[in-house]
């Protein structure tokens, strides 16, 4: 049966592809979308950017004939444009001269034509208000990937007879003879997938254990389980598979995902990899470390703060000053006697160019080259913006994102929708991207932080 969607302009501001995505059935666009569209397209950044792509698609859609009548898409569906329905009556509590009241009007007019209309918006209380009212209202689904607690996590603690648990570090294990073991001592097989950390169990003494990788049919030791980048050591399993990660050569490891919540050291400890391999140990595999971190009004903002590029991120990029002071005088009892000398060795590294830092809407178009590229707070990214920054990868290049999808800042985005969860779930599986998510026993900041996570 065929369906008829009406779209929100959210929708087309976060996925500009979305009037393609209904398959066979029948997409409206209210005029005031159109109004919407028109206002935004010169916005900066990605709204402005996702505007002008909706825009430019229906332009295209106008040569195939009158919108207002329909025009078929290439998918078998059928888009309009519906300037009708402003005779409508909605309760006197939602005011007509709101956008998203005139969406609910249109709503309301193709019903009684005797077509349920579908309202899909990203827009969580203009949904409760279609329902409200009696429309059904749902999210744009085609991004959203499965609830958090299924999702990918990098890792998987397995079982192997002892045997082949003593001769683990010289021959590594086949898969085929990894189990997992329920509470009742029932086995089954554990499916595992390309680059997937295994913290591996003797089954005859529990207490042992060793860390290694899936790679191929066999999981095989850590290559860097005793490298101290930048002397940092790790101190639990998920920076052991965080360091195994970060300093791989960009060939093998060129996408690194990190999911976790705020104290796992993940903004640190890439930060750490990345000054090992440029400054203590320059292997010349990377030119620069390259620090990018969205914010929910970063891109609206920027531009009417004072100063030039580096002096409007400035505030943005403090939480990566922080680590900096930490990672530069390791001495935690003489680290802040000499303020101004800690702020010299920072400034330093930030004029010779080992670490630079840009604004993400100065991102869109370019391509880098033997760069290590920290993206940190990734959740904080739309599908479509994480697509654009891993595409941009050229020779060399590895990109780090980093992110805790419950602390997501940014509007219509959620834990199952944000750019870092969509990546973790799309790139699952694929050589080229290793992953890792902390667990929250594995939080270092402090013994307050670590009592708060579990009390709170």
């Amino acid at each position: 049966m065929v369906k008829t969607y009406v779209i929100d302009t959210n929708v087309l501001i976060q996925a500009p592809y979305a009037m393609q995505c209904f398959e066979e059935n029948q997409v409206v666009l209210p005029l005031v979308v159109l109004e919407e569209l028109d206002g935004l397209k010169k916005a900066d950044g990605e709204r402005g950017a996702n505007a002008r792509r909706a825009i430019r698609f229906l332009e295209k859609l106008r040569g195939r004939g009158d919108l207002l009548q329909g025009v078929p898409l290439d998918n078998g569906g059928f888009l309009r444009v519906e300037a009708n329905c402003v005779d409508v009556e909605l309760p006197e509590s939602l005011p007509e001269d709101k956008a998203d009241n005139r969406i609910l009007k249109v709503c309301r007019g193709i019903e009684r034509e005797g077509i349920p209309p579908v309202l899909v918006t990203k827009d969580l209380v203009l949904r409760i208000k279609a329902q409200i009212i009696g429309l059904e209202a749902e999210d744009f689904s085609t991004e959203q990937v499965i609830p958090e607690e299924e999702q990918y996590c990098g890792r998987i603690q397995c079982y192997v007879p002892e045997e082949r648990f003593k001769e683990f570090k010289k021959k590594g294990v086949l898969c085929s003879e990894l189990y997992l073991s329920d509470e009742e001592g029932n086995r089954s097989c554990p499916e595992l997938t390309e680059n997937e950390f295994v913290i591996l169990k003797a089954d005859q003494s529990l207490k042992k254990t060793h860390l290694g990788r899936v790679k191929g049919t066999k999981v095989v030791p850590l290559e860097y389980q005793k490298s101290e980048p930048y002397g940092v050591s790790p101190r639990n399993a998920g920076q052991y598979f965080l360091q195994e990660a970060l300093m791989q050569p960009a060939k093998d490891a060129p996408l690194v995902i990190v999911k976790g919540m705020a104290g796992t050291a993940k903004t640190f400890y890439s930060l750490a990899v990345g000054l090992e391999k440029i400054v203590n140990n320059p292997t010349k595999e990377y030119r620069r470390i390259l620090i990018c971190r969205p914010n929910a009004q970063f891109d609206s903002d920027i531009g009417f703060l004072p100063g030039d590029e580096q002096e409007k991120i400035s505030p943005l990029m403090r939480p990566i000053i922080d680590n900096l002071e930490q990672l530069i005088d390791s001495n935690e009892q003489e680290r802040y006697r000499d303020e101004r000398e800690l702020q010299g060795k920072i400034e330093e590294i930030f004029n010779r160019g080992i670490i630079q830092t840009e604004a993400m809407n100065f991102i869109r178009g370019r391509s880098f080259v033997n760069t290590y590229l920290i993206i940190d707070e990734a959740q904080n990214m739309t599908p479509n913006q994480v697509k654009g920054i891993i595409t941009r990868a050229g020779k060399g290049t590895k990109i780090i994102l980093l992110g805790d999808p419950n602390q997501i800042d940014k509007p219509f985005l959620d834990e199952r929708t944000n750019g870092l969860s969509y990546a973790s779930e799309y790139m699952k599986g694929s050589p080229l991207c290793w992953q890792i998510t902390m667990t929250t026993e594995e939080c270092e900041r402090s013994d307050l932080a670590m009592d708060a996570v579990r009390r709170l």
